[in-house]
This record gives C-alpha cells, structure tokens and sequence, in this order.
C-alpha cells in the first residue's frame, strides 16, 4: 500500500497513486525540492524506514535535468539508519511542475557480485602470472579488503599448528612486521586461537563481535597495538585446502555492521582456493629447484671426474714414470722432455676444465646486468676458451621483461645447452638466437654445426648412433622452461648439427 502524510490532492497524484500500487520495485514521489511525498511498501523495505519517517525526508536522487528521463539509469548511495550502506539504482522522471517520479531498486549485493567475480579473476591471474609468493598473496588479500566490507585480512602458512605460523600475505593493519613474534607470545600466555580450529576441523569460523572479546582479554595484550588499528568487529577464518592438504588459513576481519553473510562466505571460500593453489605452486617450484640442483651438483661431479680428476690422475701416473726414467742414467734428455711435456698440456687442460666449472657455479647476478648481456658475457667467454665461434644474435628492442629467476633459469639453458655443444658436438660455430613468442614470450634457439647426435664425423647418423647429448643436461634444462609454462626441444637438424629450442609463453 502506498503511504503518505496528507498529500495535496491534485489529479496527477491520483494517476501516480495507481502507478505506485502496480510497482513491484521501490517507487517514490518527490516534490520539487526532492522531498518524499509518497513512497509504496517496496521503498520502506529498500530504504529501511516506515513510510512515516520517509516523507518529508530529502531522498538520495539527484534531480537535475540532466538525470530526468525514464530511460536514463543511475546510482547512488544510501546509508540505512542502521548503519547498512546500499547502492540504489533508479530512474527519475518529472511530475508535470510537481515534482518527480523515482524507480528504484537495491542492486548492493549484485554489485558486490560483478565486485567479488572480477576479483576471482584478478586473483586467479595473480597466482598464475606472479613468481612471488608474498607479492602474489598480499595481492589478493588487498583483493578482498577492497572487494567487500572487510577491515582487514591475514594469509598464514601452516607446516606444523605445534609451531610458529608464517604471514605471506596482510592487508589492512598497516606495518606489523612482528605480528608472528607477538601472536607467539599471546599463544604462550594462553590465548585461544580460534584460527586453529578451522585448520583441525578444516571448517570455516565465524566468530561475531570478536574484536570486544580480544581487546578486553590480557592474554592478547601483546597484539592489542596491532589488532587495534583497523576498525572491525566480526572474525572469520577460513582453511587453506590443497590435494587433501592444509596449507594454511585465511582471517578476515569484517567492518562493524557487516555481516559474514553466504555471499561473503563463498566469495572468501573462492579467494582461499587461489591462495592455497600459489601456496601449493610455490611448494612444488621449491621441490622442482631442489631437485634441479641436486642433479646440477651431480652433473659437476660427474664433469669433475670425467676432465680435471682424470687428468690429474694421469699427470701423477707421468710424474711417475719420469722420476723412474731419471732414476736410470740411461734417460736422454728427450725423454725427459717428452715427459715434462705431456704433463704441461695435461695440467694445462685440467686447469681450463676447473676455471670452466668455477664459471658455471659462481653467483649470476642478473640485477647488475641484463639477461641479454649476461648471454654474451658467457658466449665471449666460450669463445675465448675453445676457439668456437659464439653469436648472439638479439632483435632491436628486444629485452625479455621477466623476474630475475626466470631470467636465471633462461640463461642456466642458454649455459647447459653450450656446454654440451663444447663437450660432444665438435662444432667450429653456434648461433644463439632471440625472438619474441606472441604477447609477451620469449623463444631462445641455441644451435650449432657440430656432428648432431655425437656419431664421428662424416658417419651416417642412425639408430646405433649414441644417445642425445648429456641426458641429465636435457632433463634438467626441460625442468627449467615446464617450470615457467614453456616447452623445450633438442634434436638434431636436417642441415647437421643440433639444435636446442626453449619456448617460453610469458615471461612475466
């Protein structure tokens, strides 16, 4: 029923009087200073007053001439008297020289929805895109403080509940680096955690009106500074959940007069998804790296035992047998020389195979020197220490725009594949080759004029040839381009000689 305090009876007010009847969404009528005149039972419940507080009240519609028209929409804000803040979409329309019609509707939670999606999708291209852990997961805890009513919001890595947690991710409380240290010593003194029940239970928490609670409580005096600062009132934490694993948890902490409400919930539920997936990504790289390294460090040891430790071993084997030939008076000095000689050239070889390993394993620091001019450093340096020619061959502008370990992780590639020409291909030549991959990819070719699959040259390749070149080199060089969404191919080429190819879809 439409309600009014004793309008003036004229005869549009009859017509707009039936409009309002038949209205299902908030409908009013304003006088020409935007006054309520007359407002149907869908406005109350909309704006959250009776209709006798409404009239008379300056509406939340702007009536400039501009806005008129039954066709334009707009939105505005509206702040209920409990303290609900609503957005209202309407459309206004001139009453002859009256006033105004007004439809309107609350669109709140539908916007909050176009809100909480769009930053799904930011965050979901966060955790693919971003190589840090904490850059990714503070990100998408400012997603959800700017998404929703939510004062603040902490992501908490958990290896063991027994031990200290660990913040990748904080929005909201301003700088707290000591917030673990402090959350410690309120866990010592007795303090109930509630966080720790939705990693036993591996359920969502919901604790209203928590901050009174907390800041009342001496147990959690060492965070009251901290917990103090944003202004929140209702608590809710959430798991981290991957493969049947607990990662961790997310807490949020709800301005006051917010309710966690089941839209909010699911929201938070899809933005726990994402943080749990970077958590479990950033596992697996550290894994994958592991590994990588522990394969690095046998392929060295394998180089060590194969060159210098070899060699030095047969410079003692000589260093021996000429202390033998001197022990004789019948050993000439050519002898002697052809002796002195051999072990020369064999110190000499052992000594490159060293200073070669020394290069590999030394520190790249990429923040001091592009990607593109560490390359050529290592390629002027192979080319020095063999004799092969080594062009790096760059198009004009090119300069890959990625992180400093996919850099790395680029040029430790770009290192495997020139040490296994230099070690099998008996090339005079190679040709490292940048080019860009669609938006924002990089593609490195390394190839050479070398025998291919390690035959003798001149010897017809085949299935008896040998194996691919350093197969331990390849998987690990396979690691390294899967680990960032790339593709690596090695072969031998139709024109001999071989040739390493790493595709990599964004370097970012």
């Amino acid at each position: 029923m439409p309600h009014a305090l004793d309008p003036p009876v004229h005869a549009g007010h009859h017509t707009m009087r039936a409009l309002v009847e038949v209205s299902g969404d908030g409908l009013a009528l304003l006088d020409v200073e935007g006054r309520f005149v007359m407002v149907n039972e869908a406005a109350t419940q909309v704006l959250g007053l009776p209709a006798a507080e409404l009239i008379g009240r300056s509406a939340p519609f702007v009536t400039t001439p501009e806005r008129n028209g039954p066709s334009a929409r707009h939105t505005d804000a509206w702040t209920a008297p409990d303290g609900r803040r609503c957005d209202l979409e309407y459309r206004i329309s001139p009453v002859g020289d009256e006033g105004y019609a007004v439809w309107f509707s609350d669109v709140t939670e539908a916007r909050r929805q176009q809100q909480r999606l769009a930053a799904i999708t930011r965050a979901a291209s966060r955790v693919a895109g971003s190589c840090s852990l904490r850059a990714t997961l503070d990100a998408v805890a400012h997603e959800i403080v700017l998404t929703v009513n939510i004062a603040a919001v902490q992501i908490l890595a958990v290896d063991d509940p027994a031990d200290d947690l660990r913040v990748l991710g904080m929005a909201g409380f301003g700088e707290a680096p000591d917030f673990i240290q402090r959350l410690g010593a309120c866990r010592r003194r007795g303090a109930r955690v509630l966080f720790m029940e939705a990693i036993r239970t591996r359920k969502p928490v919901v604790v209203r009106h928590r901050k009174a609670v907390i800041m009342a409580d001496p147990r959690w005096a060492p965070l009251h500074e901290i917990m103090d600062r944003p202004d929140w009132d209702d608590f809710v934490s959430l798991p981290l959940i991957v493969r049947d694993r607990i990662v961790g948890v997310i807490n949020t902490y709800y301005v006051p007069g917010e309710d966690p409400c089941s839209g909010s919930l699911a929201f938070l539920e899809a933005m726990a998804d994402h943080a749990a997936v970077a958590i479990d990504t950033a596992f697996l790289l550290s894994q994958t790296r592991s590994q990588a390294q522990e394969q690095e460090r046998r392929r060295l040891a394998r180089e060590l035992h194969d060159s210098a430790v070899q060699q030095l071993f047969s410079m003692r084997m000589q260093a021996k047998a000429l202390r033998a030939e001197l022990d004789h008076a019948s050993a000439g000095p050519a002898t002697v020389c052809n002796a002195a000689e051999e072990i020369a050239q064999l110190s000499e070889s052992a000594l490159a195979d060293l200073r070669r390993l020394v290069f590999e394993l030394r520190p790249l620091d990429l923040g001091a020197q592009s990607l593109i001019d560490a390359v050529r450093t290592h390629a002027a340096s192979v080319e020095t220490r063999t004799g092969m020619a080594v062009r790096v061959r760059v198009p004009s502008g090119l300069e890959p725009d990625a992180g400093i370990d996919l850099q790395e992780d680029v040029y430790r590639i770009v290192q495997e594949a020139l040490h296994n020409v230099v070690k099998h291909a008996r090339a005079t030549s190679v040709d490292i080759r940048f080019a860009r991959a669609g938006e924002g990819g990089l593609v490195v070719d390394i190839s050479d004029d070398g025998c291919g699959l390690g035959a003798a040259p001149g010897a017809a390749p085949g299935p008896a040839a040998t194996p691919p070149r350093d197969r331990l080199g390849l998987v690990s060089m396979r690691e390294r381009a899967e680990r960032w969404g790339g593709r690596l191919a090695a072969g031998p080429r139709q024109s001999g000689g071989w040739t390493v190819t790493v595709t990599l879809p964004v370097t970012r």
